[in-house]
């Protein structure tokens, strides 16, 4: 909540911190470490077709 919206007069409300079971916590991780290994991967093939337009481009002017 925003201080322009709630009074300063008035403490924020303290939310309950979420347990996650070790299950869900087990599965989250999964998830994110699958996220994480797409995303390098991207970023590999990213670099490896940079790298060959690059090659071929100084191949072309040469």
């Amino acid at each position: 909540m925003s201080i322009l919206t709630h009074g300063l007069d008035r403490p924020f409300p303290v939310e309950r911190p979420v347990r996650l079971s070790t299950a869900r916590k087990a599965r989250l991780k999964r998830l994110a470490l699958g996220a994480l290994t797409l995303l390098s991967m991207g970023s590999v093939l990213t670099a490896l077709i940079a790298l060959k337009t690059a090659i071929y481009v100084w191949h072309l002017h040469a």
